[in-house]
């Protein structure tokens, strides 16, 4: 019998976030042994004890001590979905100060194969240094699924992004990229 392949599921604060148990169970369907991480931020979007039991594994948000041990598996594979375009931005930049950037920064050095979904809306993703930190994470090797890929984002009179994630072409890609190791 073969260990399931393990794959980190972060989510950042955003409405679309609420859903991403279903990203869980298609993940889990497939074979996937998921973690869910998400932003400190991002608890107030997810239903913790409802992931906790979906996947099996704590939902974790916080650096644990240094003494303690890690209670998740290590990642095969990682998706950022939603990704807020401060999480966009702090990654690119190399900033580690939330454990799911510190296992995004990490996750680009382990050449892990890492999938985003930016989910913000126009006025934010049309600003010069989101556009140029997607170009850098995708020469990194990171595979970035927005607007130019046909995940549309809404425009900042709307109110919060409710455009769905594409959950289904998310996981698609990721397993495709984890194929090819």
């Amino acid at each position: 019998m073969t260990t399931p392949l393990v794959l980190y599921v972060i989510v950042c604060a955003c409405p679309p976030a609420r859903d991403v148990d279903q990203l869980v169970r298609l993940a889990q369907q497939r074979g996937w042994d998921t973690c869910v991480l998400t932003t400190p931020l991002a608890r107030r979007f997810v239903d913790i004890d409802e992931l906790a039991a979906l996947t099996g594994h704590p939902v974790r948000s916080e650096y644990k001590h240094p003494d303690e041990p890690d209670v998740l598996p290590p990642p095969d594979a990682v998706i950022v979905a939603p990704a807020t375009v401060n999480t966009i931005n702090k990654w690119a930049a190399g900033i580690c100060d939330t454990l799911a950037l510190g296992i995004v920064v990490e996750g680009i050095g382990k050449g892990l194969p890492i999938v985003a979904v930016p989910s913000s809306n126009r006025a934010h993703t049309s600003h010069p240094a989101f556009v140029e930190n997607i170009g850098r994470l995708r020469s990194w090797g990171v595979t970035v699924i927005w607007e130019t890929d046909g995940y549309p984002v809404h425009d900042p009179v709307t109110g919060s992004n409710t455009t769905p994630i594409p959950w289904r072409a998310t996981l698609n890609t990721i397993t495709a990229r984890a194929d090819q190791r």
